[in-house]
């Protein structure tokens, strides 16, 4: 059971829990419902039990190679044999919440859980197999924002704003690209293509430098959350320093990595809890 919750990777449930929780404001009592509780549930294990344990089922030659995998921050090392009964176990865990959220929501919730579903398959398997056909394995990223139409869906919310949807979109492939940047080495020699083996680590790091200079623009202008829109610059501003003049074209250690994710857990806890104060994500200016 621990080396289930490790595929299912704890240190990173935050995109999707981030995600879940945006549709919210302070003015509903969402914390007095069950079904939200049980949406937040499946946000954690379940969901990321069947987003990478279907990863992992793929991607032996890589991950055993990948020297920042066997925690529960970044993902477990595992056998063939461990391996093997990924699928039928990921079917056991949420085949259940489908029935439920289905059950409650009716048809439309399966449609988006199947489609969910579907985007995993996709990603993971041939012939589509989109996780090594760069760039379009970090343009598929955008399917972690159906997490929100999920919890928009469940909860009975409004829907988000197209500005919302297009920042989550954003936030979604900066948090992949991350991961890309990070596991460079053991792609390579996986022989594993992604946009950052092709493109190198210094553009890869240019790339998501950008995308969070548009996100903070975003922030800023169109919703004016300069609180969040801050964070973000500097974080920018850190990485133009990690570009040219720390780190460079330098792989990370280890411990830098796990410091990495560590700080992105922290952040990502402040910043869930600032979202759901100021409720600014739900109101744009423009």
């Amino acid at each position: 059971m621990l080396h289930d919750l490790k595929i299912s990777r704890p240190g990173l449930y935050f995109p999707t829990l981030w995600i879940y929780l945006v549709p919210f404001s302070l003015q509903i009592q969402y914390w007095l419902e069950i079904n939200f509780w049980i949406g937040l549930l499946f946000v954690t294990f379940p969901l990321n039990y069947l987003v990478y344990g279907l990863n992992d089922y793929n991607d032996f030659n890589a991950d055993e190679l990948n020297e920042r995998k066997g925690n529960f921050l970044f993902g477990a090392k595992s056998t063939p044999k461990q391996l093997a009964s990924i699928p039928r176990k990921v079917a056991l865990v949420v085949l259940p919440f489908i029935i439920y959220f289905t059950v409650v929501s009716g048809w439309r919730m399966l449609c988006l859980l199947m489609f969910m579903v579907f985007i995993n398959i996709i990603y993971n398997f041939k012939p589509f197999r989109i996780k090594e056909r760069p760039p379009f394995e970090i343009c598929i990223q955008m399917g972690y924002v159906f997490t929100a139409f999920f919890s928009v869906q469940l909860n009975n919310l409004d829907m988000l704003p197209w500005q919302t949807i297009l920042y989550l979109t954003l936030f979604a492939f900066q948090a992949h690209i991350a991961g890309e940047i990070m596991d460079i080495e053991p792609d390579l020699k996986a022989g594993k293509r992604t946009t950052a083996t092709l493109i190198g680590r210094k553009n890869t790091k240019l790339l998501m430098l950008f995308l969070l200079v548009l996100e903070t623009f975003i922030l800023a202008y169109w919703f004016q959350d300069y609180v969040l829109a801050g964070f973000l610059g500097i974080f920018s501003l850190w990485l133009i320093a990690d570009v040219f003049f720390i780190f460079k074209e330098k792989p990370y250690t280890l411990n830098q990595m796990k410091l990495f994710g560590i700080a992105m857990n922290l952040s990502a806890i402040l910043s869930m809890i600032w979202v759901l104060y100021s409720g600014k994500l739900l109101q744009p200016i423009f």
